[in-house]
């Protein structure tokens, strides 16, 4: 797995992540989101699509220059724990936020995928610097999917 088809590997896994966000996502005319007041910075849906395919991917990339330095090396063993666990909790808030209606609920996951995802990229920073700078871009965008997950659950 210390070649391209272990990257491929860490990728795809990434984005089964989103894939079970994909399924509880319904945001259609007539869905309940749809519904919701929304703050004025809210994207528009198209961008969703573009930017979780580039995290992920980029996500993908990260853990798996992680993982090719072999986990008896110390350190990465837990660096791959929290990067499990920040995709774990990323998996889980679409269907909390969309499947369940639970918006403060969705609000606490993102705000603990936050905590998590710095210390993620805290350790992937002491053993690769480039696989620690690929996870900024999404800390960035978790940073912003919070702030309009709380003005959403304040609006509403």
């Amino acid at each position: 797995m210390r070649s391209w088809p272990g990257a491929l590997l860490f990728i795809v896994t990434c984005h089964l992540a989103g894939v079970i966000g994909a399924l509880t996502t319904e945001t259609g005319s007539s869905s309940w989101y749809q519904e919701l007041a929304k703050p004025p910075f809210q994207p528009p849906g198209w961008v969703f699509g573009p930017v979780w395919l580039t995290l992920y991917t980029l996500m993908g990339i990260a853990a798996w220059r992680i993982y090719r330095k072999g986990t008896e090396t110390p350190g990465v063993r837990r660096a791959l724990t929290l990067f499990a666990i920040q995709l774990v909790l990323n998996a889980v808030w679409s269907p909390v936020f969309f499947g369940a209606h639970q918006i403060v609920a969705a609000a606490v996951i993102l705000v603990s995928l936050w905590l998590v995802l710095v210390a993620t990229i805290l350790a992937f920073l002491r053993l690769d610097r480039p696989a620690g700078w690929m996870l900024v871009p999404y800390l960035l965008w978790v940073s912003f999917a919070s702030v309009l997950n709380i003005a959403i659950a304040v609006l509403n």
